[in-house]
């Protein structure tokens, strides 16, 4: 992001620059797929496939190469692994890698999808998924909201939440 990364809020900045392992917790609210056929994608790629709200637990793994991160969501678990590449990041979730440009919008990190590969098949832009993935900084927490859905297929996946970046952990909201 280069000096766009400092316009982002304190907790969001706290997140990114964390190295090595760490377990972080909050709370979080998850959707179910649309229909049938989201809800075998949303199985593949390992999201959520009922509405919940509950406690997670966070996983993160960060070297220099690669993050991997691990959401615990209540009865469900979903691992996906980050890396940079030519300027743009790349998320392997399941059979599907997902290419982001990363934007700063006022002190919010923004996830703006690029291009998408299932099974190694690139997807026409067309048929590209509509993604939120947004992060915001309040309160020592870091705050998310994500949710994919498909031309004529609904909503694949959609969780909001946040995670407490600084030792304390505020009420549920």
């Amino acid at each position: 992001m280069g000096p766009a990364f400092e316009a982002l809020a304190d907790p969001v900045k706290s997140f990114h620059r964390t190295r090595g392992r760490r377990t972080l917790h909050g709370w979080v609210r998850t959707e179910a797929p649309a229909s049938w056929p989201a809800r075998l994608l949303a199985r593949s790629l390992g999201t959520p496939l009922h509405p919940v709200s509950g406690a997670i637990r966070f996983e993160l793994d960060a070297t220099p190469a690669c993050e991997t991160w691990v959401r615990h969501f209540p009865g469900k678990t979903m691992r996906s692994r980050m890396r940079l590449v030519k300027g743009e990041l790349t998320e392997r979730l399941g059979p599907t890698l997902l290419y982001f440009q990363l934007l700063a919008e006022d002190g919010r990190l923004v996830m703006q999808l690029r291009a998408l590969k299932f099974l190694g098949i690139p997807c026409p832009r067309w048929a590209l998924p509509r993604i939120v993935a947004e992060e915001e900084g309040r309160d020592g927490c870091l705050h998310f909201r994500i949710s994919a859905a498909l031309p004529l297929i609904g909503q694949v996946a959609g969780y909001t939440g946040y995670l407490a970046i600084d030792a304390e952990v505020p009420s549920n909201q």
